[in-house]
This record gives structure tokens, sequence and C-alpha cells, in this order.
């Protein structure tokens, strides 16, 4: 939804002379989502999409770097909420305390991009995996927490993208509590009193990655045929200011298409780009006061923010970018939108506004 239709849902229609205060409001998808819509099969339709061709992802699972230096690239995500699931002398596995065995593979090396790791289905979806021009045969995971078999994938522009199967889950925990909140009237909270321990944010699991990419149609074209990537939201431009109903593509959120069930309102993001490259990847965290005390825990060891703390718009996320050590782009999320086949596709129009309803002003290059 665009911020002005956001406003009007929110806003009540005869306001007074004084200025309205602001509130926020959990709207229906059906009332949230912008206008400018159509239901998912209609667009897949559209779009000859070959829903039995798709390789069948059920989950992102993990993030892959290579790093010029372990050690640093350890300290760091340790102050970001991760701890060493298991360790050699070239290579390492973070995890959070999701069920997921790690969240993160690093390994030594110049730096570069490893890909998104996504779980399939079955086998036999790893199998037809390896079977797209330009992939890896099956690989088994021999030194990896949990075990499994992994496929590596090459889109179009050469990015990585992997599909796992058959790693063992882990136990996971502990799990942060959920704190009791008063408001106005109702006040569940009775004589228990708020405390809290400084330290990293303690990251749950790996909820999304995004691309800055050359060729967006071409990409997404590559992404939504290959893999069971749907869209939930695009943003567009208009090219010709004379001509304000021509208009143009130019990034989408994507979730994992799971049918009934309910998913992360993206788990991959693409925007069109001069030049292609890996913009940030997303890990969750717990509620606003991790977000917050994980963001006064980085800022006190020096580390560079990027962006945050804010509240995207389309998503719902409140997040918070930094730079790790090597130059990679990082965020901590929380209080993300699900979504399922019957949430409809939206469009709006590019913009800073269209990117977050509170928090710092966006970087002028955020998306460059």
């Amino acid at each position: 939804m665009a911020f002005d239709e956001l406003k009007e849902k929110i806003t009540p229609k005869n306001p007074s002379r004084e200025t309205s205060p602001n509130r926020g409001t959990s709207l229906p998808q059906e009332e949230a989502i912008s206008c400018d819509r159509k239901q998912l099969q209609e667009w897949q339709k559209e779009n000859n999409i070959d829903r039995d061709a798709q390789i069948k992802l059920t989950r992102i699972v993990h993030m892959r770097y290579q790093h010029p230096d372990l050690a640093e690239i350890t300290t760091f995500l340790r102050d970001f909420g991760m701890s060493v699931a298991k360790k050699t002398d070239t290579k390492k596995w973070f995890k959070g305390y999701g069920t997921d065995q790690y969240v993160y593979y690093a390994q030594q090396g110049e730096k570069k991009f490893l890909g998104g790791t996504f779980e399939v289905e079955s086998y036999a979806e790893l199998e037809k995996a390896a079977k797209v021009p330009g992939a890896s045969s099956i690989e088994e995971l021999t030194e990896a927490p949990g075990g499994g078999y992994m496929v590596i994938l090459t889109d179009p522009l050469g990015f990585p993208i992997n599909a796992v199967y058959g790693q063992k889950p882990a136990e996971g925990g502990p799990v942060p509590e959920i704190l009791a909140t008063n408001y106005e009237v109702q006040k569940p909270r009775v004589a228990k009193f708020q405390r809290f321990k400084t330290g990293p944010a303690a990251v749950h699991k790996l909820g999304h990655y995004g691309l800055c990419v050359e060729d967006f149609p071409s990409q997404l074209d590559w992404y939504t045929r290959t893999f069971n990537f749907a869209p939930t939201d695009f943003l567009y431009i208009n090219p010709d200011a004379s001509q304000p109903s021509v208009r143009r593509d130019v990034a989408a959120f994507l979730h994992i298409d799971i049918g009934s069930s309910y998913t992360d309102h993206h788990t991959f993001f693409m925007s069109g780009n001069p030049t292609s490259h890996v913009h940030h990847c997303s890990f969750e965290v717990h509620d606003f006061d991790t977000q917050n005390l994980g963001h006064e825990w980085l800022r006190s060891k020096g580390y560079k923010s990027v962006w945050g703390v804010g509240r995207h718009i389309l998503g719902s996320q409140l997040f918070d970018y930094w730079w790790d050590t090597t130059g990679n782009m990082v965020e901590h999320y929380t209080d993300g939108d699900l979504v399922n086949e019957d949430t409809p596709v939206g469009w709006g129009k590019a913009g800073d506004e269209s990117l977050a309803v509170w928090g710092p002003a966006v970087p002028k290059w955020f998306l460059d």
C-alpha cells in the first residue's frame, strides 16, 4: 500500500483543526494491500508460470559467504547474536536459537557471496534442481552440522542459490520470554517489573536476502519459473512523466508459495539497478526491546550502522541494518507479515516514502 493510501485508511474522515495523533492499526490484508492488485493465480497465469515445473522450496535456512578474516567475522557475528555451531581451520557454521542447525556459513577466502540456501520438500526436488542447466551435482554435506545434501544453482547474472534436503533439525532454544505489556486499560502485567540484560540481539532464524540486478525482468522470470517464488508486492516507476499510465516494475518482494499455509511476506527481494550486487541478508530476532538492545550493543562495539531502527511499510517488520566487518550489509528484523496463496499481489510506486513509515531518514544510496 502506498503511504498516502495507508494514511487515508487510518485517518478519521472528519479530522478536527488540531493535528491528529499518530496511531497504528492491524488491518486485514484485503484492506492493507493497494487497490492496484491482482490474485496470485491470475498473475501466474498471465506470465505462463508452470507450477508443476518449479522446484518446490519449503523455507529459507542459511546464508553462505566467504570472508578474508574468519576471526574478525566471528567476533562480529557473535556480537550480532549468533553462536558457533561448528568450526574447522577454514570454515565456520553459526547458529541461532531456532531449529535450523545453522543460519550462516562462512569460509576462508577473498570476499565472496556464496548464495542463500533453501530447503526443498523432497530428495526428488533436489534431483530436479540438479537438472537445471549449470547446476552442480548433488553434494553430501559431510562436514556440516545436521548433514544433508546440497545442489548449487546459478542465476542468469551469476548469483548462486543453493537447495538442500535431508538436514536433521536442531533442538533449538532457549526461546526468549514473551513479555506482557500494560496498555491504557488492559494491564495484564500486575506486580511484575520489566527488567533487561544488555548484550547482542539473539538471532532466531534467517528471514530473507536481497539482490540488486541489472536485468530485473529476466531475473524475475528465472526465479519465478525455476522455483516456487511468488510475488507479494511490486514497486514500479513511471519512466515518462507525460505518460503516467505507462510504468515499469523495478522491484519485487517474493515469498515461497506453499499454498494455503502462511509464510513470511518475503524470503527473497530483488530491485533493478545499474550494477548487479548483493544487497543484504536479514535475520529474525525476538521483539522490539531485543532489537533495540542489540542496536545499542553493536553501536557500543564500534560497528557501522546503515539504517535503523525503523518500521518498514511492505512487510511491516521493524528493521535495523548494519555493515559487517567484510563490508556486507546485514539486518535484524522482527514482527513481519505473513501471507499465503490467497494474498493478492500488490503494486506501489517506488520511492523513499515507500520504504518506511517511521525511522531515521533512509540513506540516499540505500538501494544503489
